[in-house]
């Protein structure tokens, strides 16, 4: 089983690929409070769709 450093390490990446692809400026490591619930929701959502897609592919 992946230790919790590892988990959260893959979930920031995800969440940083996300937010690239729908085009919200995240910071890594820093405040994003200035995002509106919107641009967040929209990283929120392209992350669980990139999730079931990796689930899926896994199992095939």
């Amino acid at each position: 089983m992946a230790s919790n450093k590892n988990r959260n390490a893959a979930l920031s990446s995800i969440k940083m690929q996300a937010a690239n692809e729908v085009g919200v400026p995240l910071k890594d490591n820093g405040y994003n409070g200035d995002l509106t619930a919107k641009q967040v929701g929209s990283v929120g959502g392209q992350m669980v769709k990139k999730m079931i897609e990796s689930y899926e592919n896994s199992a095939k």
